[in-house]
């Protein structure tokens, strides 16, 4: 019974109010009295939380909650592509010549989801990479890569569920949630980060607005949880052969290679 209801904090409906109503409480002082019982029932590590857990004065402190240094090792590995978040990789693959991919027996373009075809057309025939945060999971986003930010937008004003269920039932999540989305520059080809939001709010806050973007440091965090894709050109990365779906991931484990100009000469 609790965690259903618990879940109701972090994968909500489309329901205006009804987010808006949790939001405001899961925020106030008075949300701080179920973080305890929060912790357990998702089995929460709290010796990898940056503060003891009574310092965190409500529910979201705790959600948004940062690790201790150290805690997350990042590939040194020049060439290492690495995971941006703690989660669940849920899919990846090759997108077809017409920028789709199939998720849950559902079809996505990257035209619907990044906005225009002018956008969607530099990753026809590469790669996608999507993971999926469960209310567990740390929810600090990091770059899986370094580069050159060429643009920063935002897309859709409402979010519903990116569970099991909603992936599944619902109509196309990923390309109609709020998403904010990066494109970086690496090697002179294109990587996107589509963050995409669960909640009938904003729930996605940047933390690096800056024009460069360095691997496996923080660049956001979900307020309330959700799913990353990563978006790749053709030729940029090629994916670790052994992944597999779906496999838990950490911020900052190997994922792929970057295919650097030396390579491909």
């Amino acid at each position: 019974m609790k965690k259903r209801l618990y879940r109701a904090f972090v994968e909500l409906s489309g329901n205006r109010m009804n987010s808006h109503l949790l939001r405001t409480f899961t925020t106030s002082r008075l949300s701080k009295g179920i973080n305890r019982s929060f912790t357990k029932i998702y089995n929460l590590n709290i010796d990898e939380m940056e503060k003891p857990l009574s310092e965190y004065k409500s529910l979201h402190e705790l959600f948004t909650r940062r690790l201790k240094e150290g805690t997350r090792l990042v590939d040194p590995d020049e060439q290492a592509l690495v995971s941006p978040v703690d989660g669940v990789l849920a899919h990846y693959g090759v997108l077809s010549e017409q920028s789709a991919f199939r998720v849950k027996g559902q079809d996505y373009t990257l035209q619907e989801m990044l906005g225009s075809i002018e956008k969607s057309q530099p990753y026809c025939g590469g790669t996608f990479v999507i993971l999926y945060l469960s209310p567990s999971h740390y929810h600090r986003i990091h770059s899986p890569i370094s580069g050159r930010v060429i643009e920063r937008w935002q897309l859709g004003n409402k979010s519903y569920p990116v569970n099991q269920q909603g992936l599944e039932y619902g109509k196309r999540p990923l390309s109609k949630n709020y998403r904010l989305i990066t494109e970086v520059e690496v090697h002179d080809k294109r990587a996107a980060i589509v963050k995409v939001g669960a909640l009938n709010v904003n729930s996605i806050h940047l933390t690096n607005e800056n024009k460069d973007v360095e691997k496996g440091k923080e660049i956001g965090y979900f307020s309330f949880g959700s799913t990353v894709i990563l978006l790749f050109e053709q030729g940029l990365v090629e994916l670790d052969p052994h992944l597999h779906c779906p496999e838990e991931v950490k911020m900052g484990m190997r994922i792929g290679t970057i295919i650097s100009k030396k390579d491909e000469a």
